[in-house]
């Protein structure tokens, strides 16, 4: 699966590192969660995406990196979404196209970077679209 400029854009964007632990919100069908995985060789990317039929792409197109335990999918609203008992934070979160975060919808936004917020190491970045950035 290619990544389309628009996407090779944001993840150029994204100040990657080896290692790093990744959260990406609404990352249907995963092009760039394949593509973040590759630049962070052992790190570990996570997608939460709201959508039953983004979450079931998102597995297909990704199944190698799945099975390799750098990239795991979860079906969840970002609002909603919550560490699991002894996960551990990510370094940075990232969003391309996501109406809860990109303005569409005003009245859960701050619901949303909440529960990034809550996510993430102190001080991580949270990069929308990516050209908008906030610090946890």
């Amino acid at each position: 699966m290619a990544l389309s400029p628009r996407l090779r854009d944001a993840v150029d964007a994204l100040e990657l590192r080896p290692g790093m632990r990744v959260l990406e919100v609404g990352g249907a069908p995963g092009a760039a969660a394949r593509e973040v995985t590759r630049r962070i060789g052992e790190g570990f990317v996570l997608v939460v995406d709201r959508s039953p039929k983004g979450v079931e792409l998102t597995r297909r197109a990704c199944a190698d990196e799945i099975a390799a335990g750098v990239l795991e999918v979860r079906q969840v609203a970002v609002e909603d979404a919550r560490l699991e008992p002894g996960e551990a934070p990510y370094d940075l979160a990232f969003a391309c196209r996501v109406g809860v975060l990109d303005g569409r919808h005003p009245q859960r936004r701050d619901d949303a970077l909440a529960s990034l917020r809550a996510m993430l190491v102190e001080g991580a970045p949270i990069l929308i679209d990516p050209t908008t950035s906030t610090r946890s």
